[in-house]
């Protein structure tokens, strides 16, 4: 998938650039030469040897724009190549080559780098497809491997990579273990450890170990594939600005060759002065005006701000979000998942009657062992991560399991009961059953059918990162933060409170979420929304903002969301807050600083302080690479 397009360095236009420049240089130098002595004839060759170089230098340069300016004289559209080309023939007819060599060169050269400068941003992002391997090693139905080209890949093909190589294609792990280095898809830095049933992704690198995956993904639709799609789609979009000050240029650009006509006519007319003078700085405020650092100010910001954001598995759908991101103040965020781990874990453990907490968790862990639910799987993790020596039962029979109450086993002769009150009727539940749920855990109860043993509390976990990146939000200047849950009030306090969230809603139901975040924007300039799924997709949608958390993997949820996380790690969300918050500055300051500088040397030109060359060096050229290389600091952005 990598693109087609040439290097702007080896077109047709790059080379006009060259030869122009090349000639530029070759004429001045000869006419220094020829005239040293006498440097106002030597700023003056005419029909000489020096000034035909230099005429052919203006010709050669010019030629990058002289079509463009003629089909947009044609179409009523007079744009900067329009003001370029009258400076290059005015210049020309009062008898300054040197002026209009310059002018074709270095406008040539400011237009060059523009092009550089947006194509290896473009690049940056689209070159990292090529790190997936030309060739994978299907193992065949007799096991023994096949070499074909990554292109032939298909869903269901069973691939080896080794030690050191990239994983060729989308899939999951169905033998072998090894850590990963998955920077390439989710910006992760630190290799993730994959082992049977784990996901992964073409073009990330097999640290050590050995995988075999079966492919869940044809070749060019993996998620790396589907990320530089989105990426080109995003940049071809315009953003708001961009927009804006394509609409100010239009009516910009003949106003300005008003007054530069007026410049060159009106003075002489009384008496002011010579009309070769006048002309002269006419000309020179026209070089002046050319609205191109205006024009590229925003579009190589941009363009620089999303490949600089997905080269780091923050996926931004298009400018309009750059700029929407960079301007919200307040940000609404779902809570499973989102702000906690998505996973239960225990919290709490302990014995009733003088049965010691060890044994409570060994018989819970016995029972929970044969089952599925979410609850079970905590509770076995636990236990078998549990530091101290735990009793392991030798015999668990007749596993029994019923829904929405808990389930029941023989253990060692004795029966053992984990579920709710309803799995103990007629038996009295501990005062602290109602205080451990009062704090928003869940509470299963340990025992058998003559009583409570003990009660196991749980609870859905703030993620470690959560209470660092909400403050981070906050000196961003996202000051508003809410917390929009379909769980229950006690719980979502409880969350709420050790994250330090200003407003919490919980028991919503998807359309009640949409509500809410409709009347956070009629209250705040721009809101964004952070949801794990395609369940949030109504609240994100309702959005200024929606921002898709551990997107990677899910096309649903890439294609949903206008911001997408690749990774699942909340760090991400203060970094992608702070690019556009430094590329909507950078586009004001880029835009202010090209105005800004345009009309000082527009007092200096049309007061006679500043001369043709200096305009083009300064104002045009001088201008446009200052915007470019203020906007690629984006890349570097980590």
């Amino acid at each position: 998938m990598a693109s087609a397009r040439p290097s702007p360095w080896k077109t047709a236009a790059a080379r006009h650039t060259y030869a122009s420049g090349f000639l530029w240089i070759t004429g001045m130098a000869w006419a220094f030469v020829a005239d040293s002595p006498d440097v106002a004839g030597w700023l003056r060759v005419r029909g000489d040897g020096p000034g035909l170089v230099l005429l052919a230098s203006a010709v050669v340069g010019g030629w990058n724009f002289f079509p463009k300016a003629l089909r947009g004289v044609r179409r009523g559209h007079l744009d900067m190549n329009f003001l370029m080309t009258v400076a290059i023939i005015g210049a020309l007819g009062i008898g300054e080559p040197i002026e209009a060599a310059a002018i074709a060169a270095l406008f040539s050269f400011a237009e060059l780098l523009e092009a550089a400068a947006v194509t290896r941003a473009r690049r940056s992002i689209e070159a990292l497809v090529k790190l997936a391997p030309e060739t994978a090693r299907i193992i065949g139905d007799d096991g023994r491997e096949v070499e074909v080209a990554t292109s032939a890949l298909r869903i269901g093909d069973r691939v080896r990579v080794r030690p050191g190589e990239s994983i060729p294609i989308d899939g999951i792990v169905v033998d072998g273990e090894s850590a990963v280095d998955e920077a390439t898809v989710t910006g992760e830095s630190v290799p993730i450890t994959k082992n049977l049933g784990a996901s992964v992704y073409a073009s990330t690198l097999v640290v050590e170990g050995y995988l075999e995956i079966e492919a869940t993904a044809d070749a060019g639709d993996t998620t790396l594939d589907r990320i530089v799609k989105l990426v080109r789609e995003a940049q071809s979009r315009r953003s708001p600005t961009e927009q804006f000050v394509d609409r100010f240029a239009r009516y910009y650009t003949p106003i300005v060759t008003a007054l530069a006509a007026a410049t060159m006519i009106v003075p002489p007319l009384v008496g002011l002065g010579s009309g070769l003078e006048w002309f002269t700085r006419g000309l020179t405020l026209l070089v002046i005006a050319c609205p191109c650092a205006l024009v590229i100010a925003t579009p190589v910001t941009i363009v620089s701000a999303l490949t600089s954001a997905a080269h780091h598995g923050v996926l931004i759908k298009g400018g309009e979000y750059v700029e929407e991101l960079g301007r919200t103040c307040a940000m609404a965020f779902d809570k499973t998942g989102s702000l906690t781990t998505g996973r239960l874990e225990v919290t709490d453990i302990e014995g009733l009657d003088g049965t010691g907490v060890s044994s409570v968790l060994a018989q819970a862990a016995a029972v929970e062992r044969r089952s599925e639910h979410p609850i079970a799987r905590a509770i076995v993790e636990y236990h078998d991560d549990a530091s101290v020596d735990l009793p392991h039962p030798t015999q668990v029979v007749d596993f029994e399991s019923s829904v929405g109450r808990g389930v029941t086993a023989w253990v060692d002769g004795n029966v053992v009961r984990v579920g709710t009150p309803d799995l103990f009727p007629d038996v009295v539940i501990p005062p602290r059953f109602a205080e451990l749920q009062e704090a928003g855990k869940t509470v299963v109860l340990v025992g058998n059918h003559d009583g409570i043993a003990g009660l196991i509390a749980l609870a859905d976990a703030a993620r470690p990162e959560a209470p660092y990146v909400l403050r981070r939000l906050r000196e961003l200047g996202i000051h508003e933060q809410i917390m929009l849950t379909g769980d229950h009030e006690r719980v979502a306090r409880r969350i709420g409170a050790a994250l330090g969230i200003d407003q919490i809603e919980a028991g919503l139901l998807p359309e009640e979420k949409v509500r809410s975040v409709e009347q956070l924007r009629s209250t705040h300039t721009s809101v964004a929304m952070l949801g794990d799924g395609v369940n949030d997709a109504p609240a994100l949608a309702a959005a200024s903002v929606g921002i898709a958390m551990g997107a990677a993997g899910s096309p649903a949820t890439v294609e949903t969301a206008d911001v997408a996380l690749m990774a699942d790690d909340l760090h991400m969300l203060p970094y992608a807050v702070r690019v556009a918050r430094m590329a909507r500055r950078l586009v004001r300051f880029n835009i202010a600083a090209a105005l800004g500088l345009k009309m000082l040397l527009a007092v200096g030109a049309v007061t006679g302080f500043v001369s043709l060359l200096i305009a083009v060096l300064v104002g045009d050229m001088g201008a446009s690479l200052t915007v470019t290389l203020n906007a690629m600091r984006l890349t570097r952005l980590k």
